[in-house]
């Protein structure tokens, strides 16, 4: 995918992703104010029917005191003390609220602001609050001789009240707008990770197309000097020419295999044919078998192979593959004159294989994906080295599939070492 059309599908999606939240919000801020409006509304109303049901209280004492008090309209009205008590009064609120579902923890008192004092409160630890934030209802508005009185309300956790009334459309919300976050950044990632994967695949053709190209070239050569009647034919001609062949045609058998285990492993259908297998004679084998390529760079393969016992269960065509795989990694990524040393110790119930080389490393941020498939460090000379990235994923394929460990200890200009741990036998999965 075209980095420009990437940019703009990440920024279109971020966008929209923006423009979703920001609509979810203002629905879930209009939502809040709707429901704040509506229990102010109900306090309202419930505080209404307090504040008249307080003056038919008062009205009744004082018809019961004096039987011309209920005439006397402009007459002050009786002392809160005479006609109801504070735990009345707190019963009359409660009752009033929940008839209208507000079932929430409240505070009250009869405050006259003239004269800055309570007239009536159950408590004195919520003076602050009931004159600063309490809802406020003048109480006995037809008494035109005595300065106002309000009947004050406050709700210490109004707020969490009316929260647990929004939970519902709250956790929808949150659910809707995790999820769309969700969405996106797989989204994203998804796209990030098909745009390497296609890099990574011309990238593989590119290689694959220049491994093959050039034994197919040499093979096709040495076929035409020996189809060429001019050519003299010599018995030292033939042989050169036929083992040119025979070493070109191992090599393409050779990538051929490489691609072959690629996608078997990514099939997940490699599967190990267990047997007792002799490292060391493994390790004998493989560097018997590259030692030449080695020695080509003026290079050498020095081996201490200590472990005894040396025999491990698993499959020994893999294992070859995985000591070859290691010891032509180190010969690849070496430039001048390799020293390689192999070297085998008994660990606790497996042995260590240690692969050193003094070649040019691989830098600390790069050490994280070196067995990543296809991966192939964008650095240097690396780009000078031929390989399809494989042959590391498939080296830590190798181990756990026999339930062994690999680590990696390198710097950059002073070699790299390879450390697997495989056990004397297959643990069963």
């Amino acid at each position: 995918m075209n980095r420009r059309i990437l940019t703009a599908v990440i920024a279109s999606i971020t966008c929209a992703l923006v423009g979703l939240t920001v609509m979810q919000l203002y629905w879930i801020r209009s939502a809040s104010s709707v429901r704040e409006a509506n229990f102010r509304q109900s306090v309202n109303e419930a505080m209404a029917k307090v504040v008249f049901q307080l003056e038919r209280l008062e009205k009744r004492k004082a018809a019961e005191i004096s039987p011309f008090g209920g005439m006397l309209e402009f007459n002050e009205h009786l002392e809160y003390s005479l006609f109801i008590s504070p735990h009345q009064l707190d019963s009359l609120i409660s009752r009033e609220l929940n008839i209208r579902g507000i079932d929430t923890r409240f505070e009250f008192g009869i405050y006259e602001p003239e004269k800055n004092r309570f007239l009536l409160e159950p408590t004195g630890n919520s003076r602050k609050q009931l004159v600063r934030h309490g809802y406020a209802f003048q109480l006995f508005t037809r008494d035109l001789f005595s300065s106002p009185e309000y009947l004050l309300i406050h709700f210490p956790y109004e707020s969490r009240f009316l929260l647990i009334k929004l939970w519902g459309m709250l956790l929808i919300s949150v659910i809707l707008i995790a999820v769309i976050v969700f969405s996106f950044v797989y989204t994203i990632l998804l796209l990030i990770r098909q745009k390497k994967l296609s890099e990574l695949k011309n990238d593989l053709i590119n290689n694959m197309t220049h491994e093959f190209r050039t034994p197919i070239s040499t093979i096709s050569l040495a076929c035409e000097a020996l189809a060429d009647p001019e050519i003299p034919r010599t018995e030292a001609m033939y042989a050169s020419y036929t083992e040119m062949i025979r070493e070109e045609n191992n090599r393409l058998a050779i990538l051929s295999e490489r691609i072959l285990q690629a996608a078997v492993l990514e099939k997940g259908q490699l599967k190990l044919r267990k047997e007792p297998v002799d490292l060391h004679r493994v390790i004998r084998d493989v560097v018997k078998s590259i030692r030449i390529q080695v020695e080509i760079k003026d290079g050498e393969i020095r081996t201490d192979l200590l472990a005894n016992p040396p025999v491990v269960e698993g499959d020994r065509v893999h294992l070859t593959n995985l000591v070859y795989n290691l010891l032509d990694n180190a010969n690849k990524y070496t430039p001048k004159k390799p020293v390689i040393r192999i070297l085998t110790e008994n660990a606790g119930e497996g042995i260590t294989c240690t692969v050193e080389d003094n070649g040019m490393g691989i830098p600390r941020q790069e050490q994280k994906r070196i067995f990543d498939r296809l991966y192939r460090i964008p650095a240097g000379n690396i780009h000078d080295v031929r390989g399809f990235g494989l042959g590391l994923s498939y080296v830590r394929a190798i181990v756990d599939e026999h339930r062994g460990r690999i680590s990696l200890e390198s710097e950059p200009d002073k070699g790299t070492r390879f450390t697997v741990f495989l056990p004397y036998q297959i643990p069963e999965s």
